[in-house]
This record gives structure tokens, sequence and C-alpha cells, in this order.
């Protein structure tokens, strides 16, 4: 969950308590939020980054923390392509201007997210280029940092989706047109990524396994992706839905994505995770037991209640560890 409380890309006290806090609160992992491989990756100027090494020092301080509680620190790497040099959510809505510490983003191609936001640069191949050695680099910083899971961020209408959807890729190179051509970046970030990132640590790639709109990305279209990132290497994917185009529809209920990410996993054999509207322990527990998917991963839950983990252990009859700090208030 973006927290937007960065200054030039740097993490501050703010996400050693953010962070910190759902690791004390008894989750197994704790992923970032959606980290900058570069500047213009941002999807806001108050992003947090890992496009330079002097953010590494303050990364470092948090995954030490974070190990330190029996929790695995991981990193989502992301670019925004076209939805980049947005406002903070809490500062207004849209575009942000240069005088205002904007900057034209880039994107697979010339076509604005939204009325309200800047119009982005197609991307040459230089630039393609680039962000293949952005989330390589970003990739080695982050092993750097301590992490020990990277997940690269190819969901929600950012720029690796960006290309894989023909609502938003209209290239005619080898970028564009068919199917393996917009995954082709994708791809050869994962290859740039798997150069630098150690077989025995996990790579995770977050898809969108539908636009939700017609003519869009959709969970076919997600099924074969699947297989070619099983071939890649990639060890889990982290399954989400929607954010490509302001215009879709999404029938939201309790785990409405769920089914992407099981059809995924009894079709391809992937392992997956699901996101989405999951609220409570039992409803959790019948999603791991049932096979569904072999993660389940929380966000605004965790927003709520950063200690959702301890308290579910108890729900559901068993028992975990809970800091020597805040053993007199276990019930």
């Amino acid at each position: 969950m973006c927290q937007y409380s960065s200054v030039d890309g740097f993490a501050s006290d703010w996400h050693l308590v953010h962070l910190g806090s759902r690791a004390v609160g008894g989750a197994s992992m704790v992923i970032s939020e959606a980290t900058a491989v570069s500047p213009e990756g941002r999807i806001s100027p108050d992003d947090l980054g890992i496009w330079q090494d002097g953010h590494i020092e303050k990364l470092a301080q948090i995954t030490a923390f974070i190990k330190g509680q029996g929790c695995v620190p991981g990193i989502q790497l992301a670019h925004a392509g076209r939805k980049a040099s947005t406002a903070t959510p809490w500062k207004g809505r849209g575009g942000v201007t240069e005088d205002d510490g904007g900057w034209i983003p880039v994107a697979p191609s010339a076509l604005a997210f939204a009325d309200n936001y800047p119009m982005p640069i197609e991307l040459d191949s230089d630039g393609i280029c680039k962000v293949v050695a952005d989330f390589t680099i970003a990739a080695q910083r982050a092993l750097r940092a301590g992490f020990e899971v990277a997940e690269i961020h190819a969901a929600h209408g950012y720029l690796l989706h960006q290309f894989l959807s023909p609502l938003s890729n209209k290239r005619t190179d080898g970028y564009g047109g068919s199917f393996e051509n917009r995954a082709r970046l994708l791809l050869e970030v994962i290859e740039g990524v798997r150069t630098v990132w150690p077989g025995d640590l996990p790579l995770l790639v977050r898809i969108s396994a539908t636009d939700w709109a017609d003519g869009g990305w959709d969970g076919d279209d997600a099924v074969r992706l699947a297989g070619m990132l099983k071939a890649a290497g990639v060890d889990l994917i982290d399954v989400s839905t929607g954010g490509l185009v302001n215009h879709q529809k999404i029938p939201m209920g309790p785990a409405y994505q769920l089914p992407f990410a099981s059809r995924i996993k009894q079709e391809t054999g992937m392992l997956t995770s699901t996101v989405g509207l999951i609220t409570d322990a039992a409803q959790a527990e019948k999603i791991l037991a049932n096979g569904d998917a072999d993660v389940v991963m929380m966000a605004r839950e965790l927003l709520r209640n950063p200690y959702f983990p301890l308290r579910a252990a108890l729900e559901l009859g068993g028992d975990m560890p809970w800091p020597v700090q805040y053993e007199r208030a276990k019930p």
C-alpha cells in the first residue's frame, strides 16, 4: 500500500514503523509498497524509490528489523509508466506539473490514462533497454538492502501491465501487436532480474488477471502468461485485477479476485497468491484449506489492524509466539 511519504525516493522512520509493525503483528512476510526503479517510474513525487545507492541504508535498517521479528522482508519493484507524475491522493487528483515536481511520463504508446493525467511519451528502443536495466539494478540494490523476496509489479495499469494489454499497447514493433510481443518486456525484465537475484530467494510477479474492460487483457491471457512466467523461473504469481483503464467495471465482493488465482493454479501448476476483500481469519483459512491459492496477501485489513495475524491464530484455535514485549496482553 503506497504511503506517499518519501522525499526523493528515500524511506523514512514512517516506513520503518509502518512495515515493522506488521512484522511485530505476526505477518509471515511483509512486502513494501510499489518501489520505483527510476525517478520517472514513480506514481507521485512522494513515492518510495530504489534507483540510487543512497536509498539502501534506510531500507537495510527496515529489513533488519523485519527479520528480527521472524518475518521475511519483500520489496515490490515498480514502474508507473503512464500513471506516473500524478498527485498524492490527499494533495489532489490527476497530473502534477513540472513546477510542482512532476515530469513527462513514458509508456508503450502515447495514450493518457485519463483526461486529467499527463500525456506520456512512447518509449523507443533505448528507453525500453533502460527499463530492463533499471529493474535489474534495482533488484541488485534490493538484495544489498537485505530483502529476501522480490516482486515485479506488472499489474494495476502500471508500465509492464500497459505493455501486456492491447488497450494501452498500440505499438507495431517487436513489443506490440501479438501476445508474445506484448509480453516481451515483462519477460526481459524477469530475465534481467534473474541475473542478479539469487535462485534460492523467491521471485514473484504481480499481475492483473483481467482489465475488467471489453477488448482488454482477460483471464485466458493471464493463464497463458502464467505458463510463460513459470518457464522463466518465476516462483509465485501474485494475482490481482484491474487498474489499466478508468472505465473498468469491477463486480466487487468478498475475495472477488480469488477465482483468477485458483484458475491459474489449477491450469498451470504455478504457486499463486490471492488478494482483495479478504478481511477475516476464517475466510483466509478456507482459501488455503480448499487449495484455491497457496498464499493469502492482505493490504487494507492490515492497515486497519497491524496485529491481525496474532488475533487470527487465536480465532482459528491455533497459537503463535507473540513478541515478548506484548505477551502480557495475549488472551
